[in-house]
């Protein structure tokens, strides 16, 4: 499986990035990994709903132009569908054996997925209601791609 993780913005924290790189490491066992992070944009404190708007499709757009053809997009959203890790894995599983093989993970910013990215998304994902620095969702995101390949082959995991 060929999976491509693709966020807006930088990771700024070492701790994150240290978590990320540990997660990219063991899911080389499991599948071809690509993360991609595209420029994010510059709010201001003030900034209108129909100035946020704007934002957001203009990293929608730059998000959108990163996701291979034919891939399965999931974006992640907090209004999607809430899965546990478990779920999440037969999820991908069933995937695999629909022949989705490419799979594309999208994260917002820090005002979310515009409704482009949204609307053209296969998939919306739900991490849960609780709300999350988009930077730490990259970890927490990879963490579960990587519980779902053990759960799918059978191998240990943390329940």
């Amino acid at each position: 499986m060929q999976i491509q993780v693709i966020a807006v913005g930088k990771l700024t924290d070492r701790y994150l990035r240290d978590g990320v790189a540990e997660f990219e490491k063991r899911l080389g066992a499991y599948s071809k990994l690509e993360l991609i992070e595209v420029p994010d944009e510059s709010i201001p404190g003030n900034a209108s709903k129909a100035q946020e708007d704007y934002l957001k499709a203009r990293e929608g757009e730059r998000l959108l132009s990163k996701v291979k053809a034919g891939s399965y997009m999931i974006a992640l959203d907090i209004d999607g569908h809430e899965v546990s890790s478990t779920g999440f894995a037969e999820f991908m599983k069933d995937l695999g054996i629909r022949g989705q093989s490419n799979l594309a993970f999208v994260i917002g910013g820090t005002l979310g997925l515009s409704k482009e990215v949204l609307g053209a998304a296969d998939f919306r994902l739900s991490l849960g209601q609780m709300t999350f620095p988009h930077q730490l969702v990259r970890m927490i995101l990879l963490e579960q791609i990587y519980r779902a390949f053990r759960i799918i082959r059978g191998e240990p995991y943390h329940r």
